[in-house]
């Protein structure tokens, strides 16, 4: 017990002295985050329909060539960046630029820097889960809406993709969660963030466990809101779950009120088209047959 009274009493010292600087950081940290998944998700929703165009052997060479082409570059485009560690990506990206330029170009802003090497192995993922999900649509329903002649463009816009992203929002929420923890690896650009906060306080004071509990809590925190968040809108976007049919639209119970003259219809005890006895009833298919025999007599 001394020894958890020992560390409430570092924690709770460790932010006095330097709880602002943490909140600001892991705001730095949500914010890279948030934008980088957002674009992310937009370059694989990009390489997920590339790699989802249908083609033939009916098609014109030129379109099958470039397809053929699209789907190389981003098959080794989500390959390489599925394969290697974001940390080690960070290094190539940033410190590769100016040395294969011989410093000609160089990344002015570190904030630019960690968004773009964020989103672009965020949207590596997210490239598989978009093509996942288009894929998990039933064709049925492709073939419905080319029979009702809308092209690729609008099936895709108006059929599949709202069905396929509320598949994949849950991948959506796990890359979004990843990123927040990912994001730690930023420090070796110099990119200041909740875990750079970290790694700055422990090389001042050499409280590197008090330290990391509150960098535990911090990420426990804002991972259980962003998943409870993410489920909210799940159900959001499910719509309700029972549905009331109309009962007041004039046009409900139409085909019901037609009373056939041999038949009937559980409602002719309401209509007053036909007589409610048997013995008007024969006198009226009578008059209808005689009416329709006479007809066909005259042509």
């Amino acid at each position: 017990m001394d020894r958890f009274s020992q560390l409430f009493s570092d924690v709770g010292a460790l932010w006095d002295a330097y709880g602002t600087a943490y909140l600001k950081d892991m705001g730095n940290t949500l914010i890279l985050a948030i934008v980088a998944t957002v674009i992310g998700f937009i370059i694989g929703l990009a390489c997920g329909i590339l790699n989802t165009i249908p083609y033939s052997k009916n098609d014109s060479l030129v379109k099958r060539v470039l397809l053929k082409v699209v789907r190389a570059i981003v098959r080794i485009y989500v390959e390489v960046f599925r394969g290697t560690p974001m940390i080690l990506q960070a290094v190539f990206i940033f410190y590769g630029l100016p040395y294969f330029t011989n410093n000609t170009y160089r990344f002015d802003s570190i904030w630019f820097a960690a968004i773009l090497i964020v989103s672009i192995n965020t949207g590596a993922y997210m490239a598989e889960s978009v093509r996942g999900g288009i894929i998990s649509i039933d064709p049925g329903q492709t073939e419905g809406a080319k029979a009702i002649g809308m092209n690729h463009f609008q099936t895709m816009t108006s059929v599949i993709l709202p069905q396929a992203i509320r598949n994949i929002m849950p991948q959506i929420g796990n890359n979004f969660i990843i990123n927040v923890k990912d994001t730690s690896v930023m420090f070796i650009i110099g990119f200041t963030e909740f875990f750079a906060r970290h790694r700055y306080i422990t090389g001042v004071n050499n409280m590197y466990f008090p330290s990391a509990t509150i960098e535990m809590i911090g990420y426990l925190i804002v991972t259980l809101t962003a998943s409870l968040l993410l489920r909210w809108l799940e159900r959001r976007m499910d719509g309700s779950s029972s549905y009331e049919l109309v009962q007041t639209d004039d046009l409900t119970m139409t085909a019901g009120t037609y009373s056939h003259p041999d038949r009937g219809t559980p409602f002719d005890e309401r209509s007053s088209e036909f007589g409610t006895t048997e013995e008007e009833r024969k006198r009226m298919r009578l008059a209808l047959k005689n009416r329709n025999g006479s007809t066909r007599g005259g042509r």
